[in-house]
């Protein structure tokens, strides 16, 4: 089960707006599934447009969390505005071998039954917009006194240089 699970039966969606919120419990469970230090708040605003079995879901997520530095591993808040584009599309048989995908079918996310999770697209679409990378402003005091910057060297490829055998 995940841990902001939202179903929708796409029998009942003519034309719906969904506007989804993550609980606190759901927050620290999607922190601890992501390894972030929290997740303050998760929204969505999204149209669910039923087209027979597909249904096209697009609007907004956003998130604010807490991250750890890349580098100094300091508490770095970051807000998350991503649009959502997605198409939930009825599971189709087994295919074995390779399967050969169109740019198209990238977005598209399978269900058995009559019921989509829309919910865990979002979460999925959450980590997408974590950046694994992030730095805060200690970033360069953490990596001068790691003895990764060469206080003296300057240019590109300076921090290249101290990997340099005498």
């Amino acid at each position: 089960m995940s841990e902001f699970s939202r179903l929708f039966d796409v029998r009942h969606l003519p034309g719906a707006k969904a506007e989804l919120s993550a609980t606190p419990e759901e927050c620290a469970a999607l922190a601890q599934r992501f390894d972030l230090v929290s997740v303050g708040a998760l929204t969505a605003v999204i149209e669910l447009i039923g087209t027979g079995p597909k249904v096209s879901a697009k609007g907004r997520l956003r998130a604010d969390i807490v991250q750890s530095c890349a580098v100094s591993g300091e508490d770095l808040p970051a807000r998350i505005d991503e649009a959502i584009d997605l198409r939930f599309v009825p599971a189709g048989p087994a295919k074995g071998g390779e399967v050969e995908l169109e740019a198209e079918d990238l977005d598209e996310i399978e269900y058995h039954g009559t019921q989509f999770d829309l919910g865990e697209a979002l979460a999925q679409g959450l980590a997408l917009g974590i950046d694994p990378f992030a730095v805060g402003p200690n970033a360069e005091a953490a990596r001068l006194k790691a003895g990764l910057l060469d206080p003296s060297a300057s240019g590109p490829f300076a921090a290249l240089k101290g990997l340099l055998k005498e």
